[in-house]
């Protein structure tokens, strides 16, 4: 006979927080069900260590709630592959277990909030939506930082949040440090001597082969490489480990190196160019195996105990800070501020279609291939190669926003697309045409030489414009800046691009506009 309950509450696969009031008390009479669904695992084409590792934190806390006393009921994809989709596991469910109230936390996907709020409208019994109790701002104060369809820029937004929440605060109006932001100090290349300053990044040995063959159990398509001991934090001790661990021995230079990139730190047994000073804490965080006040918390205690022997400086933890207490949360009121028409968004008409290289790494743009290949082996690149290597490919190639969206939204473990479409739509694109970011963050290869240590070894180069091996980017962000120049050219900051743009002759101009032609034209074997 079936036991039954009164209650069923809700946890999706990004709602791993031990810390919700929903756990504050026991109830015999409540039903917490987990479950790994179809629809979750194919809405787009995941790397498949982002699928392990959902798959992996969700029966890990399942684990640990059944253990503290909670009655609990983790569905893999072997329970639920007759459930077309979410609503229908809720009404099986709840009829199965004659159901009488049904909660769940509001999902921070619009896509899932909307479903979730069209299962309430069926319902025949009492239900409820509660916060996530994971940000710092919930969703009713959202609108009072966000409005539809109005540019909001990241600085001003982010003093609001340091001073409500008195974060690297003098007082209650100044900045600690004199001053808001030191993002002018985390623009450093790295240097070979600041190679072997780069720890060896902590890594897990999770065991998810079970997985694995569950996924090809139910033919589920994904990319990337698969590996049978996941390095990623699947629970909560071991989100606190890496914690600690970036705490200890990556925050000391984090601000300082947050931009860089490297290709001389990849040895087989001691690759760190991957990681870096980064704290690979977003996994962790997006799925709420660990707070954002937690983790400002404790990197600003290990700043103030570091502050007597000045080991770490102020530069280093207000650029971390900001990612977590400013973009983070940034992006989150954006998202929702806009939806769904964000989602439609194609300010700049682009229509090129991904290259097919994307999806392999093959290409002969060494940059290119190491941030591609990057993600592919681990799920994960830091924000300036997703942003400027290669979101910036696509800016300039006016590669499909849509096709943009998917890639970004598949490739990495982090990827939630409250968080993965303002950066990519919005930030890397500029396809909300300046609702996110103030302008385009188009480049050539000047940047990227300047920025890390790719362009020597690569088979273009970075210094040729219209030549046959002359570096792609140069030749399409001229093209990219011309072609958009009415929706660029009132930004003040363009004035002395597109002053250099005029200084060309016609046939210059049209000599590289005709080598970014011919990069578009052979994109597939660039």
């Amino acid at each position: 006979m079936t036991t039954t309950y009164s209650r069923l509450r809700l946890i999706l696969g990004d709602q791993l927080n031990a810390r919700h009031s929903w756990f504050k008390e026991q109830d015999a009479n409540t039903l917490y069900v987990i479950a790994e669904l179809h629809q979750e695992a194919q809405y787009v084409v995941h790397h498949v260590q982002k699928v392990c590792a959902f798959f992996a934190a969700m029966q890990q806390f399942a684990q640990a709630l059944s253990t503290a006393g909670f009655q609990v009921l983790h569905l893999t994809l072997d329970d639920t592959q007759d459930a077309v989709d979410l609503a229908q596991l809720v009404s099986d469910l709840i009829n199965k277990y004659q159901i009488q109230q049904f909660e769940y936390q509001l999902p921070d996907e619009y896509r899932l909030r909307k479903q979730l709020a069209d299962v309430r409208a069926q319902l025949t019994i009492a239900s409820q939506a509660v916060s996530s109790e994971h940000f710092f701002l919930t969703d009713d104060e959202l609108p009072q930082y966000f409005s539809a369809n109005k540019a909001h820029r990241l600085e001003a937004f982010y003093r609001k949040m340091r001073k409500r929440f008195q974060i690297l605060m003098d007082d209650d109006s100044q900045p600690e440090g004199g001053q808001w932001n030191f993002d002018a100090n985390n623009r450093n290349k790295l240097k070979a001597a600041d190679l072997s300053t780069v720890p060896a990044p902590l890594l897990f040995a999770n065991d998810v082969s079970d997985i694995l063959a569950r996924l090809k159990r139910h033919n589920i398509t994904t990319l990337g490489r698969d590996e049978p001991q996941l390095l990623w934090p699947v629970n909560r001790q071991q989100a606190k480990q890496l914690l600690d661990y970036f705490c200890h021995y990556c925050l000391p230079h984090f601000g300082t190196f947050q931009d860089a990139m490297t290709r001389h730190l990849n040895a087989p047994l001691d690759n760190r160019q991957w990681s870096l000073f980064h704290s690979r804490l977003s996994f962790a965080l997006n799925t709420k195996m660990i707070s954002p006040q937690q983790v400002i918390h404790q990197v600003l205690a290990t700043f103030r105990a570091q502050s007597a022997v000045n080991t770490i400086d102020i530069a280093q933890v207000e650029g971390f800070i900001r990612q977590i207490l400013g973009w983070r949360e940034f992006v989150r009121g954006m998202y929702w501020a806009n939806m769904p028409d964000y989602a439609k968004r194609n300010a700049l008409l682009a229509q090129q279609e991904l290259p097919a290289w994307f999806w392999n790494g093959n290409t002969q743009m060494n940059c290119l291939q190491h941030a591609i290949t990057q993600s592919l082996d681990y799920a994960y690149a830091h924000h300036i190669q997703r942003l400027m290597l290669t979101g910036n490919f696509c800016l300039l190639s006016g590669i499909s926003p849509d096709q943009v969206d998917a890639w970004y939204l598949g490739i990495y473990i982090d990827a939630l697309e409250w968080v993965e479409m303002p950066n990519t739509r919005g930030m890397s694109q500029f396809a909300d045409g300046g609702l996110v970011g103030s302008k385009a963050y188009a480049a050539g290869g000047n940047y990227v030489n300047k920025m890390t240590d790719y362009c020597g070894d690569c088979h273009y180069q970075v210094t040729h414009i219209t030549e046959p091996n002359a570096c792609p980017l140069n030749a399409l962000y001229w093209r990219f800046m011309h072609q958009h120049q009415e929706v660029l050219n009132s930004n003040p900051r363009n004035a002395f691009v597109y002053a250099n743009w005029k200084k060309k002759t016609a046939a210059q101009q049209q000599a590289i506009l005709d080598r970014a032609e011919q990069c578009l034209t052979e994109i597939e074997t660039l």
